[in-house]
Parts: structure tokens; C-alpha cells; sequence
């Protein structure tokens, strides 16, 4: 109840106003590990953020069937738009301090999604994938998505805008989407984009991954781009092939970090920061929750 109170009050707030190598090993993820230096760019200026709730239909290590979820914030600005985790979007606009508890407990739920910050239209054309493989963070860039989109003539009503439907597959699957032409924008969340209108609802097709808008505002602020040293540039066929072997693997769910072979050494080698949540202590790697248990992966790429 209290982290649903958390989020319920930092969404009113914002919506009132070197894998590069050939080694095809898992070794091969933690080649470099770098001291934190980061520092940020504004590459342009939203006029309009939407917020989605991300959920992910999975189990857990006992075959349990559990739904995650987390906010993701899409800013959409001129030339660029940026979907990311709503926990950051709420630190670039100073309504939450990094690392205070309640930051840390959206923490651990964006660490259970696995959902990537994208920039599409960063550069011109392409589109930038910036990603966690704990203790590493991996980006790449690739071309932007062309979805060919069948449109339908089916319409409802979703979140106060009337919605109408389209069809589309990105890599590997199929998605059904409902969009907003009252909203002049081709912007969704993650990779979803292209059509006529803002995305305010989209469901693969085995019903596993869902986004849902919950609030649209015209919102000025700062599309950011941060440089990280702590950041290892790969193709992004490598980068999607390595998160879903890695976090496919069937020991992630009991033991996340199983392909970490010296743990405790790997990890001090990193920009470590703790905190704590409910008096008890919690150690964040380049960013990232270490966790000790998880649910099963469920990519969204499946190619």
C-alpha cells in the first residue's frame, strides 16, 4: 500500500503541470567496468510527457503466476522522443532524490521489468537503446523501426480519448494497439510509434506485456541524454541476443546474478551505492537493484 501511494503521488505531481567483443561468452559481459562518470546533455525539449503503466504477465521461481509493473514515462519533444523509467523522468524534474526509500523501491520495480531507456530520433533517423546486464550498462543504436501498420476500423473509448485500432509486429511480435488521433502525435511507449495518433493502449498478442496510458499533459522539460563512462557500446543484435540468454537462463529467478562468478569481488570493482529500505541494507551496482530473487523473464524482442 505504501509504494502505491508513492507513485499515485508522484504521478499526480508530473501530470498537474565492452560486449563488443566476438566472444560469445557470458564472461564477455563483465569485460569493463568503469568508476561512474556521468554527465548529461539537453538534446531537446518535451511538449507533451505521457505515463504508461507497464506490466508483464509471469511467474515466479515456484511457477507462481505473478503480474509486475512499473511507470514509464515517454517525453515527446521536437525531433526526439525518450521512453524511460517514470522513476527517472521524476528525478530530472526534482520530485524525488536519488537513492531516498521511496526511489529505491521503484527502483527494485523497474529492475524486475528490465525496461531499457530508448531515445527515438536520437541521433536523426535512429534510435539509441540504452540497457542494464548487471554489474554493465550497454547501449546501442540501430535504424528506426518502420512498423507496417494495419489500421482497423474497429474504435473505443480509452482514458477519456476516442481510440481507434491497428495491428503491427516488431521484432518477432505481434501487437495490437489502440491510438489517440486527439493527440497529434506518432509517439508510444518503448519502440511503439509510427502511427497517426499517441498510443494509449498496446497488448501483444499472448496477452504478456501491456501498456496503458494513465495521464498526457503538455509538459516543457529537458529531453536528457546522459554520457557515462560506466557505458559499453555494442550492436544492437548483440545486445538483444545477450539479454535474452542471460536473463533467460532458467537460474535467473532464484539467483539473479548467476553468471556474476566471483560476485562479491565483480560488484566492489563497481560504482556501489547503499541505501536501505525498511532498516535493511540494499546494495545498487551502476544503478542497478542487486537482486536476490526474480521472475521469469519474458523479452519483449524476441528477434
Amino acid at each position: 500500500m505504501k509504494r502505491a501511494v508513492i507513485i499515485l503521488s508522484l504521478l499526480a505531481a508530473a501530470c498537474g503541470g565492452a560486449m563488443a567483443q566476438s566472444d560469445d561468452s557470458v564472461e564477455a559481459l563483465l569485460a569493463k567496468t568503469y568508476a561512474a562518470q556521468v554527465h548529461r546533455d539537453s538534446i531537446d525539449e518535451s511538449r507533451l510527457v505521457a505515463v504508461y503503466d507497464y506490466s508483464v504477465k509471469t511467474v515466479d521461481a515456484d511457477g507462481k503466476a505473478v503480474t509486475d509493473a512499473m511507470l514509464l514515462a515517454v517525453q515527446v519533444g521536437t525531433h526526439c522522443t525518450r521512453s524511460f523509467p517514470y522513476r527517472q523522468y521524476c528525478e530530472d524534474i526534482g520530485e524525488l532524490e536519488s537513492f531516498c526509500e521511496e526511489e529505491l523501491r521503484l527502483r527494485f520495480s523497474d529492475a524486475l521489468l528490465l525496461m531499457p531507456s530508448v531515445w527515438t530520433g536520437y541521433p536523426e533517423g535512429q534510435m539509441t537503446v540504452r540497457d542494464y546486464i548487471l554489474p554493465n550498462i550497454f547501449e546501442a543504436r540501430e535504424e528506426k523501426p518502420s512498423i507496417k501498420w494495419t489500421l482497423l476500423d474497429d474504435t473505443l473509448n480509452l482514458c477519456g480519448y476516442p481510440c481507434k485500432t491497428a495491428t503491427g509486429e516488431l521484432y518477432g511480435k505481434q501487437w495490437t494497439v489502440r491510438y489517440t488521433e486527439d493527440i497529434p502525435s506518432a509517439a508510444g511507449p518503448w519502440k511503439l510509434c509510427g502511427l497517426p495518433g499517441l498510443i494509449v493502449d498496446a497488448t501483444d498478442s499472448k496477452g504478456v506485456h501491456h501498456f496503458a496510458l494513465k495521464c498526457a499533459e503538455q509538459v516543457a522539460s529537458a529531453i536528457y541524454y546522459e554520457h557515462s563512462a560506466i557505458t559499453n557500446r555494442v550492436s544492437a543484435k548483440e545486445l538483444r541476443k545477450n539479454k535474452n540468454r542471460v536473463f533467460g537462463n532458467k537460474a535467473y529467478t532464484r539467483n539473479p546474478t548467476y553468471y556474476i562468478l566471483d560476485k562479491k569481488r565483480t560488484l566492489q570493482a563497481t560504482d556501489m551505492v547503499f541505501g536501505a529500505i525498511d532498516g535493511q541494507q540494499v546494495d545498487i551496482s551502476n544503478g542497478m537493484p542487486v537482486l536476490e530473487n526474480a521472475h521469469r523473464y519474458q523479452p519483449l524482442e524476441l528477434k
